[in-house]
């Protein structure tokens, strides 16, 4: 398993993002009118991956790719009837 510093995972959801917006031909400016998201916060976060995770949301929102942010972190599902009995007394 190669394992990413947290500025290359940035940089490599950024260009993730980029593909799919392009995958929609959106462009940036289409994007900053329809997400509320200024024109150069989605110019620094192509380039760079830095971003407010609230700007991140309203962007992928505008995309369609709703799913993609609800499914960051989603529930454990229990492996074993103990995990499932240390949970309910949390």
């Amino acid at each position: 398993m190669i394992l990413e510093t947290p500025y290359e995972m940035a940089e490599n959801v950024a260009k993730r993002f980029r593909k799919v917006r392009f995958s929609k031909k959106i462009t940036m400016k289409e994007l900053s009118r329809s997400s509320g998201v200024p024109y150069s916060t989605i110019r620094r976060f192509e380039k760079t991956g830095e971003i407010s995770f609230l700007s991140l949301v309203k962007m992928a929102s505008a995309l369609g790719e709703d799913q993609e942010i609800t499914g960051l972190f989603a529930d454990v599902v229990p492996q074993t009837i103990e995990e499932v009995i240390r949970g309910n007394r949390k």
